[in-house]
């Protein structure tokens, strides 16, 4: 996501730190040139224009033209400007002192709703909850059924309304079943259209109004740009909207939606979608976002993946093999299947500071998921003796495993060459973790008292 504009932010910084101080005409160019770039991520020409605006009048004081560090602190006045137009604080989903707290779910046909109240079910399943889901879409045949294969996949209870209900009725019933079985929250998924037309603001508004609910989330495909910032403002003239919910951002790679909604409506964004899968749906940080579309990398969404794909137990586990040198294949096999669930490589790297590249950058580095399957393929053609003791792979046995897997001889002598420069680094760094006087050696660990 956003990587088109990244990498033309990421050009203006360069020319920027090239330059020593700054002069008046170095931060109009810059920002002509940041100006421009957001145009053409599909941002609101007038969010454009009065973002720029701000940075140049925070930009162009003497204390920041005259400074040694002037070029940085340009730059940290264009993220923090970045994150007031993103939103500023974190804004969570709201939770009623009274359960069950009830969440509308709106949106044009298309957004992804439907998948988003799975998705969104199934992150209330993980905090330990159990929510409802309500099929309040009266109009489409094959809606509530939809929705129920959905809930099968993530494990949450569905409730459906009889032949005539009525948007209201399904979803007073849903909520009232809640309420009587101790399930909390209720996500109702309202019908959409392929337009916001009359009848179905008419219907919104009349659940909204009927059920009181606690949020009122638009789902909105961040693919649109500009239709989905108008799509936005057209349903907040007839309903409370509370949030936003964001589909489709890990095809996004212009990001104008997301940076203009904000400051158009006035209404926060507070989830994500960054992929297919039904755990690809997250918060939006505005600080985090703000600093990845800088290049800046966002170490703490990366720690908080790590930790749901990583336990302590499996680490420890894990340092426990290196340490007897039973490391195989089947562990680096599981090692690389959970780092594939953190979600897409390119999405990852993205989130390391100086490591985020474009897909095509990665694709020139050899790095790409593709790659990340033939190594799949190579491992799952060995026999379980192979992968636990990979030092008997002969000539032989790699035509075998080659064949096996669709690749060739030097694509699994590669791999071993890989696994054994793994297994030697890590084993290295796992004696030197229990060796303070040798980290202190290579200079990692300083004197006591020096």
């Amino acid at each position: 996501m956003f990587d088109n504009l990244t990498a033309r932010l990421q050009d203006v910084f360069r020319s920027l730190r090239g330059g020593g101080r700054l002069t008046e005409q170095d931060v109009d160019s810059a920002l002509k040139e940041v100006r421009r770039a957001l145009l053409e991520a599909d941002v609101n020409f007038r969010v454009a224009k009065e973002f720029v605006a701000r940075v140049r009048e925070k930009a162009v004081g003497q204390e920041v033209l005259e400074s040694l560090t002037g070029p940085q602190q340009v730059i940290a006045i264009v993220r923090d400007e970045l994150i007031a137009l993103l939103g500023e604080s974190d804004p969570r989903l709201a939770v009623s002192a009274r359960p069950p707290t009830v969440i509308l779910l709106a949106g044009l046909n298309g957004a992804g709703k439907t998948t988003t109240a799975a998705k969104l079910a199934l992150r209330f399943i993980s905090e330990g909850k159990k929510p409802l889901l309500v099929a309040a879409d009266v109009h489409r045949p094959a809606a509530a059924e939809q929705l129920s294969v959905l809930a099968r996949q993530v494990g949450a209870q569905v409730f459906s309304g009889g032949p005539g209900s009525t948007a209201v009725q399904v979803a007073r019933d849903g909520i009232e079943q809640a309420r009587r079985r101790g399930l909390e929250p209720v996500i109702v998924d309202l019908a959409g259209r392929q337009h916001a037309d009359e009848d179905l603001m008419r219907e919104l508004a009349d659940v909204s109004r009927g059920v009181q609910p606690h949020e009122v989330l638009l789902v909105l495909d961040a693919m649109t740009g500009q239709d989905a910032v108008n799509t936005a403002v057209e349903f907040g003239k007839h309903v409370p909207v509370t949030g936003f919910v964001l589909t489709k951002m890990d095809a996004d790679a212009r990001g104008g939606a997301a940076i203009s909604i904000r400051h158009v409506t006035g209404v926060p964004i507070k989830l994500v979608g960054v992929s297919e899968k039904m755990d690809g749906l997250e918060p939006f940080h505005p600080d985090r976002m703000a600093r990845r579309i800088l290049g800046m990398g966002d170490v703490l969404s990366l720690v908080e993946k790590a930790e749901q794909a990583f336990s302590e137990e499996q680490a420890r586990q894990l340092q426990e093999k290196l340490a007897h040198d039973t490391f195989g294949f089947d562990d680096y096999l599981e090692q690389l299947r959970r780092m594939r669930r953190m979600g897409p490589l390119e999405q990852i790297l993205s989130m390391i500071p100086g490591l985020g590249a474009s897909a095509r950058q990665l694709e020139d580095a050899g790095v790409n998921e593709k790659e990340m399957d033939r190594i799949e393929a190579i491992i799952n053609s060995m026999t379980p003796q192979e992968r636990r003791d990979p030092s008997i792979i002969n000539g032989s046995r790699r035509r075998r495993i080659a064949l096996g897997s669709g690749t060739n001889i030097q694509d699994v002598n590669r791999l071993l060459r890989q696994f054994q420069d793994m297994r030697r680094m890590m084993r290295q760094l796992a004696s030197l973790e229990q060796n303070p006087k040798a980290l202190r050696r290579l200079g990692k660990l300083p004197f006591p008292g020096g």
